[in-house]
């Protein structure tokens, strides 16, 4: 199997001959190297409690929250994604306990 290379700029669709062959190469057989073994039932069993776990730790739950409309407002001017910045920005003031002490004073 020969190592196919190419260069994309963002945006751009991969050359077809590219697709082609990363699609023939998903059809074949894997190869196993000594550095790089097959992993066993245990391992894989392993695997897959860690990325149970993992998705447990990040699933996000959905709650309602009423905030003044200029509140609203700032975080919706930074565009798509300010929901996920305003749980960035409560994630960060929960994990600094003075800046709570603070907003409370």
């Amino acid at each position: 199997m020969a190592i196919i290379r190419s260069t994309a700029k963002a945006g751009q669709k991969p050359p077809k001959e590219i697709i082609r062959a990363a699609r023939k190469a998903a059809r074949g057989p894997i190869n196993y190297t000594p550095d790089c073994p097959k992993s066993t039932p245990e391992a894989l069993r392993e695997f897959a409690m860690l990325a149970a776990e993992r998705n447990r730790r990040n699933r996000k739950q959905a709650v309602t929250i009423r905030l003044v409309p200029d509140c609203l407002e700032k975080y919706k001017s930074l565009g798509s994604g300010y929901t996920g910045i305003m749980a960035d920005v409560l994630n960060y003031v929960a994990d600094n306990p003075e800046i709570l002490s603070k907003a409370r004073g």
